[in-house]
Parts: structure tokens; C-alpha cells; sequence
């Protein structure tokens, strides 16, 4: 059985960054109905793009 620990939450930069408004749309429509925020998204969305780079990188070498 594994034993319980409370998560700890990552340290956080606020960062502002412009969006095509269709992309913000498109997003937003997406997390609309469930438990998702449109930040938790693009941190996800983001962090899928820098590991498929990664992959990529090493079937290159």
C-alpha cells in the first residue's frame, strides 16, 4: 500500500504572454464543462511541446 503525502505545489512566475484570439477561444471552448483552467492547460499544452521536442532530438542523434 502506498502511504499518502500531501503534493507540494511548484513555485509559480506570472508571466503575460499574448494570444491569437481565436487560439483563446478555441482553448476556452475546450476546458468549457470541465475542471480545467485555461492556465493548467497551456502549462500542459506546453509541457506535451517540450517533450515531444525532446523525443524528436534523440531519434535525430
Amino acid at each position: 500500500m502506498s502511504t499518502f503525502k500531501i503534493p507540494s505545489i511548484p513555485p509559480t512566475t506570472n508571466k503575460s504572454i499574448r494570444f491569437p484570439n481565436d487560439l483563446i477561444e478555441a482553448v476556452e471552448v475546450s476546458i468549457r464543462g470541465k475542471n480545467c483552467t485555461f492556465s493548467a492547460f497551456v502549462v500542459e499544452a506546453v509541457r506535451v511541446a517540450l517533450a515531444n521536442l525532446e523525443e524528436d532530438e534523440e531519434s535525430q542523434t
